[in-house]
Formats: structure tokens, sequence, C-alpha cells
């Protein structure tokens, strides 16, 4: 399985081809081995021990968390010589390493738990990320759900599938976004959040996983998310599942959401253009922009 793409320049050119496939299902394997021997295991079973506050009581790492991307940085490394690794924990540590996705080198961007929240509560929205990202485009990513038995992958220009069925967004009555945790917001964003409400939009705090979130927009499950945080290991497999489905992004500023970083906040991830510049337009109060297309 090792050395399955080569890195450096041909490694766009060689997802493209044949091989994209085959690093899709060595990744597969890679993920769900980690996650079924470091993750799976500690769901309902934590310790106090294996409990830690990063930023404060909502911002919590397990040991499952530090084990698993400790083992999935190895493992995926190894697997592509000269990628390198931007992981939530490495970045909690040194967050310099953010630096790493505006390099020239293949950039693993792994959340190992994402929705540590919800895993330490014993919930099953916890998912496990990763996405491969070079030049700050993501490549190709991959989103494990083991507790709900949902495995998803993304290929650039190759479209979107979940346990094997094509994903694709979906036109739907009204329009249901999923939205950043209340506990999380600021002054202004609860404005902002007030005004999708007074538009008429259901909204859905996200207080499990984003990767999930963006799941069911890939689903035609949802028209979108709307976030105000930038953190590239939330966003990154969302970000191009979304799009290999359909849909697209839309920052505050009216352009496309960056991985590596610099957005204008808030910004939306939608099943397709007019549905992102609608949920744009609420979030930053343009004049009657609740009222279009409703």
């Amino acid at each position: 399985m090792a050395n399955a793409v080569g890195g450096g320049g041909g490694l766009a050119a060689a997802v493209d081809g044949v091989r994209g496939e085959q690093l899709l299902g060595d990744v597969e394997e890679i993920v769900r081995s980690v996650v079924d021997a470091e993750v799976t295991p500690r769901w309902r079973r934590l310790a106090d021990s294996d409990i830690e506050e990063k930023h404060g009581p909502h911002d919590l790492v397990t040991t499952a968390d530090r084990q698993a991307e400790a083992r999935l940085t190895e493992r995926l490394t190894a697997l592509l010589p000269g990628s390198v690794v931007v992981g939530e924990e490495a970045i909690s540590a040194d967050p310099d390493l953010l630096g790493l996705l505006r390099g020239p080198d293949p950039v693993w961007v792994i959340d190992p738990v994402d929705g540590t929240s919800a895993f330490v509560r014993g919930d099953t929205g916890f998912s496990t990320l990763v996405t491969l990202v070079q030049g700050g485009q993501p490549l190709l990513s991959w989103t494990y759900a083991p507790q709900l038995g949902h495995f998803a992958t993304a290929r650039r220009g190759h479209g979107a599938r979940m346990d094997g069925q094509v994903l694709r967004t979906a036109p739907r009555e009204g329009l249901r976004l999923w939205i950043s945790n209340p506990v999380f917001r600021f002054a202004d964003e609860r404005a902002a959040i007030a005004r999708l409400s007074a538009a008429g939009v259901e909204t859905v705090p996200c207080v499990t996983s984003a990767g999930l979130a963006y799941l069911e927009v890939a689903r035609g499950l949802a028209d979108g998310v709307a976030f105000f945080w930038e953190a590239p290991w939330d966003h990154s497999a969302g970000l191009l599942m979304v799009a290999e489905a359909g849909g697209t992004s839309l920052t505050a500023a009216g352009k496309p959401f960056s991985i590596p970083g610099g957005n204008a906040l808030p910004f939306t991830v939608a099943r397709d253009a007019d549905t992102a510049a609608r949920v744009v337009a609420i979030l930053r109060g343009d004049a009657e922009a609740g009222e279009e297309r409703r």
C-alpha cells in the first residue's frame, strides 16, 4: 500500500487519474482501522483522565483524539512520502503549522474526532475527517461516522459517494441550514442568525459534528451551512464533498471559501450558487434579502 501516489507537482494529475481511485481506497482502509482501534473502543468508556479542556469547557480533547491523530499522521505520511500534516491537535500545540497549507507540499488535514463534545457525551454524532490538500485546494476527502455506519469520500472532478452511492445536493421546500453552536457565538453572530430566522430559514445548531452537517447538505437533506469559524480540519472534507455533490461555497466577501484561511466571515457552503448567494445576503443584512425567492 505504501507509495500509492508520488508527491510533488504530479500529485494533482495522479489524483485525477487512475491512481486517485486507489488512494481513495487505501486511505479509507487506514481511516477505518485507526478509528476502530483508537476511537470506537473509547466511545462511552472514557475515564475522567481521558478528557481535558483546551480553551474552556466547550473545547475538549480526549485520549481518542490524540491517539487517532498520531496514528493517522504516521500512516498517511508513510503512504504519501513528502506529505505533511495539519491536524487539529498538532495545531493546538503549534499554531504555526497552519502555514503548511500555503506551501507546495501535499497536506493531510486531519480532524481525528470531529464533534469531541458529542463523543464525550456518548452521542453518536461524531466523525473522523481527512482531506488531502495541495496548493490550498482539496483533492480528496474522507468522512467516517462509525456509530452511524456512514463512510463518505470525495475526489476532485469525480464526484462524491457515501457507502457506494453517488451524493447529490437537491432543491427543497423552504431553506434549512446548519449553523454554528450557540455556545461559541458573539453578539454580531447572534444578530446574523436572527436575520436568518426573520427570513423564515429553519436553522439547526451544530452541537455535534460539522462534518455530519456537510454530509446532510451533500445528501440533499439540508440546503447548506452558515458558519462563523474557519478551522480547516472542520471544513476541508465537507467543502470538497458538497462541491462534488453539486454545491458551492461563498464567504461574506462574496468569494469562495479558502482552506488556508483569511476568509471574511461568516460563510456558507450551500446546495447551489443561488442558495449560497441568498444565504450570504441574509447573513450580511442586505436589504430585502430575506424576501428574495421566498
